[in-house]
């Protein structure tokens, strides 16, 4: 009887693995941190303003090195010195503007007026050899100082008043154009329009009554 043959299935010795893919996700955290309060913005330094104006005395004021007085043409200085001052102890050299004054080697002032002057007409003298006193004419005799020199303290001009006894010396015109420049300069220290810019603002408006065709939503008072 002949053997039954066995067929075997070769063995190759080598054993197959297949890994199921596998997929990782990573997610990403973000974390938020609020504040628990709000941070505020760093303080406004308050607005700095000029140093107060003081009222006048006599149109004029005070300073460390002098006094001084003004009229509506004319202003008054005065320097006080060492009792016993001569003319030869003082050196003056006055244009229309500035003034350069030493006394006995020392600098008084050294300083450009505040608005321009006549120096033609202006003059100093020593009074009773203690005071030096600078009369000074100015340019413009139609308006009134704040101060004498320039960086020197300013009085408030709106409320400078000359002597009544003064104004009605005044002749008629002089007068009114005296008394315009005084409203004047409270409108423009209240913000207010001037006399002039008020009379510009009548004759537009006058105009734009007789022209009412024209468009004026473009007019500017110069």
């Amino acid at each position: 009887m002949a053997d039954e043959a066995t067929a075997a299935t070769p063995s190759t010795g080598t054993t197959t693995t297949t890994a199921e893919p596998t997929t990782t996700t990573t997610e990403a955290v973000t974390t938020t941190t609020t504040a628990s309060s709000a941070v505020s913005p760093p303080p406004t330094a308050p607005a700095v303003s000029g140093p107060p104006k003081t009222l006048p005395v006599n149109g004029g004021g005070k300073t460390e090195k002098y006094t001084w007085t003004q009229r509506l043409a004319e202003v008054t200085v005065h320097f006080p010195v060492t009792p016993g001052t001569r003319g030869r102890d003082v050196l003056i050299k006055m244009t229309d503007k500035h003034l350069l004054f030493k006394h006995r080697g020392t600098l008084i002032i050294d300083a450009d007026f505040d608005k321009p002057i006549r120096s033609g007409d202006s003059f100093w003298s020593l009074d009773e050899q203690r005071d030096v006193v600078f009369e000074i004419t100015k340019l413009n005799q139609m308006e009134w100082w704040k101060c004498v020199f320039k960086g020197d303290p300013e009085i408030d001009t709106t409320k400078v008043e000359p002597e009544n006894s003064k104004l009605s010396d005044l002749d008629g015109e002089t007068r009114q154009m005296v008394e315009k420049m005084m409203f004047d300069q409270r409108q423009k220290a209240l913000g207010l329009p001037t006399s002039e810019e008020m009379d510009k603002q009548k004759m537009l408006e006058k105009f734009m009554k007789q022209h009412p065709e024209m468009d004026f939503s473009r007019a500017k008072m110069s």
